[in-house]
Parts: structure tokens; C-alpha cells; sequence
């Protein structure tokens, strides 16, 4: 990899690794849990995600057209943390908490990813980049949404697993 030199270079690294984990959700991890999961109404906000995430890879891709840059995805490290986190979980998990195990990781995802986000709009504004930042802040608003849906169907079910072992 080459130097990053200038605010610019910087947005359109960290604009890559927004894309990777997009591109990752999209054709890996959000399948991954959509099929593990046995919470119904968890299930369901999965797949309305999943669909939500194909237009973020294409605002993304937006953004890097506006900027005239190729779409070049960056491998994230965070992401593939996450991943690596919630692969062990899973492992070390049982089956009736596997739901638990996955509202987590959604969580922490979904909180990546507002960070992300967030400092990419920031970037944008600065850069003068009023198209992409209405992009950015699409995604943002939507992560933002679906962190809210996450941590209250998370409440439900810790509170039935809870109720359930007491």
C-alpha cells in the first residue's frame, strides 16, 4: 500500500473500507445470520437489513463516482475482527443462545459502521463533497435505524432468555 498524503487519499481509503464491509454483509455475514437465527421478528429485520445493505454498497458506489474514482473495495481489519469474534461466539455458544450471540454482533456492527459513517461525512463536508455527503447521510440515518431495531429486540430477548434460566 502506498503513503496516504492528503485528506483526500484518506476519504477514498476510507470510503473503500466502508465498501468491503458492505460488500461483506451483503454477500457473507447478513445471510450467515439470517440463516442461523430462530427469533422470527429477528429474522425479519435481517432480511429488510440485508436489503437496505445492497443500497448502501450502491450509495458508496455513488459516492466513489461522484469523487470520479474507481469503486475499490479495502479489506477492513475491523470487520474481519468482528467476524473473527463472532465465528468464536458461536462456537463456544449453545444453540438457544445463538440469537443472543447474534444481536451482539449485529450491534457491533452496526456501531462500526455509524462510525464509519460519521467520519466520512465529516470528511465529505470538509472536502466540499455536498453530493456524497446526502449519500453518506443516508446510510448514516439508516444504520442508525437499524442499531435502534437491534437494541430493542435485543432487550426482548435477553429479557425471555432471562425469564426462561430464572
Amino acid at each position: 500500500m502506498s503513503e496516504i498524503t492528503s485528506p483526500r487519499e484518506l476519504f477514498v481509503h476510507e470510503l473503500g473500507d466502508i465498501l468491503y464491509v458492505e460488500q461483506q454483509l451483503v454477500s457473507k455475514a447478513l445471510p450467515k445470520l439470517i440463516g442461523e437465527v430462530q427469533d422470527d421478528e429477528l429474522r425479519t429485520a435481517l432480511e429488510e437489513h440485508l436489503e437496505q445493505t445492497r443500497g448502501h454498497v450502491s450509495n458508496v458506489e455513488q459516492v466513489f463516482a461522484i469523487l470520479d474514482e474507481e469503486p475499490e473495495a479495502e479489506v477492513c481489519l475491523g470487520f474481519e475482527g468482528l467476524t473473527k469474534e463472532h465465528a468464536k461466539m458461536v462456537e463456544e455458544s449453545s444453540d438457544d443462545l445463538i440469537d443472543m450471540v447474534d444481536l451482539g454482533a449485529a450491534a457491533r456492527t452496526e456501531n462500526y459502521e455509524i462510525a464509519a459513517y460519521e467520519t466520512l461525512r465529516r470528511m465529505a463536508k470538509a472536502l466540499g463533497e455536498d453530493n456524497a455527503v446526502d449519500l453518506l447521510d443516508k446510510n448514516l440515518k439508516e444504520e442508525k435505524e437499524a442499531l435502534q431495531l437491534v437494541e430493542r429486540i435485543a432487550t426482548r430477548v435477553s429479557k425471555e432468555h432471562a425469564a426462561q434460566t430464572a
